[in-house]
């Protein structure tokens, strides 16, 4: 082999030696940045998910440590038991004899007695039910007409439930969340009433008949709504998934049970959009799709996914964008809305503008391995950007959607009891859509679903 030979194997040799250091130097990046991931596991304090996913999760806030002693604060008012200036029964407790010489007092005035000091008990007396004969007569007239008496229009069958006892069921139902064969001890053992798991069905159904037209009224308030929130969160019904959808304000709220999370259910619920309102969400597509004067992304969740960022691949911009959506809240919490060419606002939207810019992509972002998820927040961000401040332009837009996972709370709260639905979960939504607008206009619940009972039934076609 000549030397020129010898010089051009050596030169291939190195060549080849690049190319396997190039790969070599792809791979230790792809295994850096999942390294980073691993170490930083998604959960409910970082991301979307739900707390139910957390393992050996600690009961942990969102919110900032504070010097406040836990507890009530000092000049909190408290509260205690008083007593009532009309008791329904009062005991007399006069007594008998004389304690020192044994001498009978059985023989003198009650106004010779001085009243030396109160108590009272605060009870509830023992249920039992009341049955109520609704017996109807008739007369013949003199004009030879015999004329019958009427029954009370709720009055329908020959044995029945009364009003009390249909709205105890919807409220330990669809608002304590006790299961059917709890409900059905509670009134064996408490009301000593026998009522069966199928009338309980029955009672439900019917109420929620009853509520269409309320529920119909509420679905109206959101579509004239200037604010609306809106969020969707999964079930199950005999095993198969289903989602309910909640548009709410700070008035009402309304839930529809849906069979997909598509934009399809929006189109066939509000088929206009909801063109007065600016709409407050997460970055659902099918949400944002939805016809609307404007946009307003939750940024509850969006600091979630910055915490996550910052702990998985450590980016100084994820950071300070961190810091502006935190500086952006802290403006709303001094002043409710701002006019466009205040000083502040200015700042924050500069602020937003440059780290926006497409050109962080080179100065910061510049390894698409590395910064894969940063990235595709980014590009995210820069594609709605215009949703994330009109809370601070609009008194009455927050800047979370916290009113909506509110609304969905009890949801969560009837499958963890219960563990999904068999059926009802149509009645679910109506009812708990006008529960949820009682509590919301300060209306005690109870009170509500016996105004929903007391309406007559929706008379049937034919």
């Amino acid at each position: 082999m000549t030397e020129k030979e010898k010089i051009q194997e050596l030169e291939g040799q190195l060549e080849q030696r690049d190319v396997l250091l190039s790969q070599a130097l792809t791979r230790i990046s792809e295994l850096e940045a999942l390294v980073l991931k691993i170490s930083t596991v998604k959960t409910s304090q970082n991301s979307h998910l739900p707390p139910s996913v957390d393992l050996l999760r600690k009961n942990q806030s969102l919110r900032e440590k504070i010097e406040n002693r836990i507890g009530g604060q000092k000049g909190h008012k408290g509260h205690t038991l008083k007593m009532s200036d009309s008791p329904d029964i009062i005991e007399k407790m006069y007594p008998d004899i004389c304690g020192q010489c044994g001498l009978s007092f059985k023989d003198l005035s009650t106004t010779d007695f001085e009243l030396l000091a109160r108590r009272q008990v605060i009870d509830i007396p023992l249920i039992l039910p009341q049955t109520i004969e609704y017996q109807n007569f008739g007369v013949m007239c003199s004009c030879g007409h015999h004329q019958e008496g009427n029954f009370p229009e709720e009055v329908t069958n020959h044995v029945q439930y009364g009003k009390n006892i249909q709205s105890l069921v919807i409220y330990h139902s669809y608002y304590q969340f006790i299961p059917f064969a709890r409900l059905q001890d509670f009134f064996k053992n408490v009301c000593e009433v026998t009522i069966s798991k199928g009338t309980i069905e029955n009672i439900i159904r019917r109420t929620s008949r009853k509520a269409l037209p309320a529920y119909e009224v509420l679905k109206q308030a959101i579509a004239v709504s200037f604010f609306v929130g809106a969020d969707e969160t999964g079930f199950k019904t005999n095993g198969k998934k289903g989602w309910f959808w909640v548009w709410q304000n700070a008035l009402v709220t309304y839930i529809v049970a849906a069979t997909s999370r598509s934009k399809q259910v929006i189109s066939e619920v509000f088929p206009e959009g909801l063109p007065n309102s600016i709409l407050c969400s997460d970055r659902l597509a099918a949400q944002l799709s939805t016809i609307c004067r404007g946009n307003q992304l939750c940024l509850a969740h969006l600091l979630r996914d910055l915490k996550y960022l910052i702990g998985a691949e450590k980016t100084p911009w994820a950071t300070e964008f961190k810091i502006l959506l935190n500086d952006a809240i802290k403006l709303k919490q001094i002043q409710s809305c701002y006019e466009e060419n205040d000083v502040k606002i200015i700042e924050i939207e500069q602020r937003a503008a440059k780290l926006l810019d497409l050109s962080v992509l080179e100065d910061q972002l510049n390894d698409p391995i590395l910064f894969k998820q940063t990235i595709t927040f980014f590009r995210g961000m820069v594609k709605i950007k215009h949703a994330l401040f009109p809370f601070l332009y609009h008194a009455d837009v927050p800047f979370d959607n916290n009113g909506s996972e509110r609304a969905f709370r009890m949801v969560k709260v009837k499958t963890k009891i219960s563990g999904q639905f068999k059926s009802l979960h149509q009645e679910f939504a109506i009812i708990r859509s006008v529960i949820g607008s009682a509590i919301k206009n300060k209306k005690p619940v109870l009170n509500a679903i016996a105004d929903l009972v007391a309406l007559p039934s929706p008379k049937t076609a034919g």
